[in-house]
């Protein structure tokens, strides 16, 4: 059964599935939906197109749907969408989408965004995500599925998380950062793998050895990326994620890919 508080604005237009709660002094806008079993605990603001997906849970002063801080935005219908079961705790903030980024902002399923941590419009997070407190994203950022960003780290636009990397805290991110991998620093670079996150996710021994192998090899010294990629390519043709990391750093992108420290000094 749906509860309501009394003190809550809820509009007649938004669509509430059932056993929604919502407390005191939340609002609720027009064109929201919000899916089975969410909780808006109290103060929550949900506006604008923003689609909430089952079981989501929002802690006071979380505001989700408000126009993007984008001085290009002119009030263009744009959405959010929510994957079922993640966390917004108190302060958090999520932009819709923007003309420039094709109108829509999307958080997966099973995310935990702490205290005060913004999601840009445009941003593209995938699951099982976690932003600590404070952690920012820029607009038009992509986050791989169980990426982990520290607390008060700051990701630039258009920059790319890859799946199952690791933002150390304080980091201020201006390239993309490969997946599994491990960065830290302002400007952030390259540190290693995220070998904590692969042992805690089940990662088989024979992978972690072959991730190893295959960053020492892309990130050598001797000849170019371009040669490195190939070779890693025809070595480890038959390894998913290290191919994933080749295909990765072989996508276009504005922007360059983190370096190791060593590299990227020199």
């Amino acid at each position: 059964m749906t509860q309501i508080h009394p003190t809550a604005i809820v509009s007649p237009r938004a669509e509430l599935a059932d056993s929604v709660a919502v407390g005191p002094y939340c609002i609720v806008g027009d064109n929201v939906r919000l899916g089975d079993n969410v909780v808006l605990r109290s103060h929550v603001v949900i506006e604008g197109y923003t689609n909430i997906g089952a079981g989501c849970e929002f802690y006071p002063f979380a505001t989700i749907g408000l126009p993007p801080q984008d001085l290009k935005y002119k009030g263009e219908p744009s959405r959010i969408e929510i994957g079922a079961s993640s966390i917004f705790r108190e302060h958090t903030t999520v932009h819709p989408g923007t003309n420039g980024g094709g109108l829509l902002t999307k958080v997966g399923a099973n995310c935990l965004v702490m205290v005060a941590a913004h999601i840009a419009h445009d941003c593209d997070v995938g699951n099982n995500v976690v932003m600590a407190n404070n952690a920012t994203l820029g607009g038009h950022v992509h986050v791989g599925d169980f990426a982990v960003l520290g607390g008060l780290a700051g990701v630039h636009q258009f920059v790319r998380i890859g799946h199952h990397a690791m933002v150390g805290g304080l980091s201020g991110v201006e390239n993309d950062v490969i997946p599994y991998g491990s960065v830290m620093g302002n400007r952030a670079y390259l540190s290693g793998l995220n070998i904590i996150g692969l042992k805690r996710r089940g990662f088989s021994r024979d992978d972690i050895h072959a991730l190893r192998a295959a960053y020492r090899l892309m990130f050598a010294e001797e000849g170019t990326m371009a040669e490195r990629l190939q070779d890693v390519a025809e070595m480890f043709k038959n390894n998913a994620p290290v191919m994933e990391i080749v295909h990765f750093i072989q996508t276009d992108s504005s922007r360059a890919v983190c370096q190791p420290q060593a590299k990227r000094a020199a």
